[in-house]
């Protein structure tokens, strides 16, 4: 019968221990612990040999008794405050995958409402399941502060960009300003002199830097720039479309923006669809690029122009730095680079 057989990864009725794995591969029941802990001082013949024995066996580690053991837990609290939009829930998503990569299991804790008291019961329960390090996705600036407050044993990573006045806190984050400033200089050197930032809310670190960026590349350039608020949704999209474009018919005098930069994807389609309805031709009349790369801009009527974030290396590089953080070096906080997507939303101005 192969060794394969199921009969033979459970005899006797139980699942296969770390003994068995050991028999079969002629070892110490130490060394497998050894390996199965990786740990240094196992020839290299001798750990195939035992990773081939639990292959064949179907051996799974016994996680508390690693804990016991090992004093770590192989748990990283992974906290998610207040969004499910396209960059955060891309994170994590990125963040889980990294952490299964190092041997790592994320426990996830999601939070709808942006409340400080949630977050410290989430933080409590991750702790009670001895996690080994913290990570928070905290876009907005109310939760970022709240986490900044924390007094933790372990180590606190937060994924976003900090406010400009919180010292001390380890955050990481795609590069907001230099997003921004790629989108604004686009404009310049295709000619366009009346811009439009339609911004992201005012409690969001993101959008605060990319409209300060935006704005302070506009005077760069000698820009004239109006802002306009939206609330990420394509619905304040085509809201703030609706308000330009009557703004514009009430005083014919006054011209058209010649293009809107939109602070995600998402209302710069729900502006695309106002500009669409009311035959207001892009990038005839007015250009227009967004920020995120969501899945589809490149399908978007026009194809958007866009900043893309790179989430899976943002997750990546927040699990790496963790990882730093547990073995006492020092963690890379560098920001992530975004990059400008240029297609067929934006053209030189007409006038």
């Amino acid at each position: 019968m192969s060794a394969k057989q199921p009969t033979q990864r459970a005899s006797a009725g139980r699942p296969p221990s770390l003994r068995d794995v050991a028999e079969r591969a002629q070892v110490s029941h130490q060394t497998v612990s050894r390996v199965v802990n990786d740990f240094p001082g196992v020839r290299s013949a001798t750990r195939e040999r035992v990773l081939a024995a639990i292959d064949d066996l179907g051996y799974r580690r016994n996680n508390a008794a690693r804990t016991l053991v090992t004093q770590r837990s192989g748990l990283i609290g992974v906290i998610a405050v207040g969004s499910f939009l396209f960059g955060p829930t891309s994170t994590l998503a990125a963040i889980e995958e990294a952490a299964r990569k190092h041997g790592y299991m994320p426990l996830l804790a999601t939070l709808r409402e942006n409340s400080k008291d949630e977050l410290i019961g989430a933080v409590d329960a991750a702790l009670d399941h001895d996690v080994e390090a913290l990570v928070v996705i905290a876009s907005r600036e109310s939760m970022v502060r709240s986490t900044a407050d924390l007094q933790l044993s372990v180590p606190l990573i937060v994924v976003g960009p900090s406010p400009a006045d919180v010292d001390g806190l380890a955050t990481l984050s795609v590069d907001q300003r230099a997003g921004a400033r790629a989108a604004i200089d686009h404009l310049a050197a295709l000619g366009h002199r009346r811009v439009v930032l339609l911004a992201g809310p005012h409690d969001w670190v993101d959008a605060q830097q990319r409209l300060t960026s935006a704005q302070r590349r506009c005077e760069h350039h000698g820009i004239s720039c109006q802002v306009v608020f939206g609330d990420w949704s394509a619905a304040s999209g085509f809201q703030a479309g609706q308000e330009l474009l009557a703004r514009w018919a009430s005083d014919l005098g006054t011209p058209l923006p010649t293009a809107v930069f939109a602070a995600n994807d998402h209302m710069a389609l729900g502006l695309l669809a106002s500009l669409n309805a009311a035959d207001v031709a892009v990038p005839g009349d007015i250009s227009v690029v967004g920020f995120d790369d969501i899945a589809g801009a490149d399908y978007f009527s026009p194809a958007l122009t866009t900043v893309r974030q790179d989430f899976t290396s943002l997750g990546h590089q927040v699990l790496l730095a963790t990882l730093s953080a547990l073995a006492g070096e020092p963690m890379d906080l560098n920001p992530v680079p975004a990059e400008l997507c240029v297609r067929a939303s934006t053209a030189p101005p007409r006038w």
